[in-house]
């Protein structure tokens, strides 16, 4: 269980969130000079190295948005320009790609962080600019809309994997559709069918919360607060709810900790945005009953993350992977990446940290200090550790920002060096993207800013 610093302050991470942009832009600029781009988008590092794996090209948006989220760190105007440019180079294949679950990836983090950086007059105005950045969101939210299934009791963006596979990482895909909507715009079907992608949204939030997160109340054997599945399978026929699976996790009746985080993320990041608008604007459902049931998917899915991890708040990569009790209790003491037997995922707890952090405060606007407080600690007590090594990269040759990244430990792809046992020491593209957010959340608050949300651009 992670021993929450109860004493932490976000002010006390100011030093630390400067080192931090300060090596994150010098891993920026090592990828631009070394990186190859014709091997497609860079996904993890190996040996200190960027590389590709062909699954989807879902990094490509971290990639560029991360010297948007530096530039609006630092001030730096490289990084602006370079992310601009990439943007319009290469970003359009993402806005219009049919056969993925991660616009809400891709293209809110560069066209999306490109927009909000204009409405807060962080960059200078301009009609042209500012309409093709809505147009490019319009456009993502309506194309992953589109990959729909029905179900007995809605439906959800369905994955990669077909019409039947339901993942928790596609929450966090909600953020486009909700834009889109925002922005104005509908799915525009056969017959001229016009479709409300804020129905979408709740209806995929709704699936989500209910079939990708556990409660203990008795759906399976394995049934616990706030434990998830990474997959949720349905029979496309009937729209009947099948079975819990897993892609990247140790199995569908365990808990891979990246999809834990993304739903913690994304819950929460929703549950901030469903907070600003009205009841006249929801047609599916009320407002209160949409807000309850993510509340208690953020609440349990923190829950869970707090009471599953190591006390320095870095998980290994699954709370069921096999070999977890060779360790001894690990869970009583810090993550050790070093050891023979079973990786930590430092990329889940990066995102993890962020929805914590949203929910904590979310509570705490809402007047439920104590509970909020908690939440929020929690947060700061895991940024705390990825701020320090062996979390933070701070050699000047390897490309990666934060170490001990796991992209897909059964399939084998992640690397194990030399001497090793396991996989360690490397970083992913969305580990480190994933980093910069929250650490920009945080210095903004530090600084007294505009609260940052993906709903800025608006």
């Amino acid at each position: 269980m992670i021993k929450i610093d109860k004493d932490l302050k976000a002010g006390d991470l100011r030093k630390k969130i400067e080192t931090f942009w300060s090596l994150s832009g010098e891993k920026i600029r090592l990828i631009e000079k070394d990186y190859d781009q014709t091997k497609g988008s860079p996904v993890f590092t190996i040996e200190g190295k960027y590389s590709t794996r062909g699954w989807t090209e879902w990094t490509q948006g971290f990639q560029y948005g991360s010297g948007v989220l530096q530039y609006d760190a630092s001030g730096e105007r490289s990084f602006l320009e370079n992310a601009k440019k990439q943007t319009v180079d290469d970003m359009a294949p993402h806005v219009s790609h049919t056969g993925v679950h991660d616009h809400g990836f891709n293209n809110v983090s560069t066209y999306g962080n490109l927009l909000r950086l204009m409405k807060e007059g962080k960059i200078d105005y301009n009609d042209w600019e500012k309409n093709f950045y809505e147009l490019a969101l319009k456009i993502s939210g309506a194309v992953q809309a589109g990959r729909w299934t029905n179900i007995q009791d809605g439906g959800f963006i369905h994955s990669f994997n077909g019409p039947h596979s339901l993942f928790v990482d596609t929450i966090r895909s909600c953020r486009v559709l909700v834009l889109s909507h925002c922005l104005g715009h509908v799915l525009q079907g056969e017959g001229d069918i016009r479709i409300n992608l804020l129905d979408r949204t709740i209806e995929h939030l709704k699936a989500t919360a209910d079939y990708s997160v556990f409660y203990g109340e008795g759906r399976d054997y394995y049934d616990e607060w706030g434990r998830t599945t990474h997959e949720a399978i349905f029979n496309t026929k009937d729209g009947n709810y099948r079975c819990p699976n897993s892609q990247q996790g140790y199995t569908g009746f365990s808990t891979w900790t990246r999809g834990l985080a993304w739903a913690m993320c994304g819950f929460a990041e929703q549950l901030e945005w469903f907070d600003t608008i009205s009841d006249e604007h929801v047609k599916t459902g009320s407002k209160k009953e949409i807000e309850v049931f993510m509340l208690k998917a953020a609440k349990a899915t923190c829950d869970f993350y707090i009471k599953n991890t190591p006390t320095d708040g870095i998980p290994y990569w699954d709370t069921g992977a096999p070999n977890l009790h060779k360790l001894g209790d690990y869970l009583g003491k810090s993550a050790d990446p070093f050891n023979d037997f079973e990786p930590v995922d430092s990329s889940a707890a990066a995102i993890a940290s962020q929805g914590l952090l949203r929910l904590g405060k979310y509570l705490q606007d809402k007047g439920e200090t104590e509970l909020g407080n908690n939440y929020w600690q929690a947060g700061l007590t895991v940024v705390q550790t990825l701020l320090e090594e062996p979390y933070l990269s701070t050699k000047t040759n390897h490309q990666g920002l934060i170490l001990h990244s796991i992209y897909h430990r059964p399939n084998g792809w992640d690397h194990v060096p030399k001497g090793s046992k396991i996989p360690n020491g490397e970083s992913s593209m969305w580990g480190d993207y994933h980093a910069r957010e929250v650490c920009l959340y945080l210095q903004r608050i530090i600084e007294n800013e505009k609260y940052y949300t993906f709903f800025n651009c608006l």
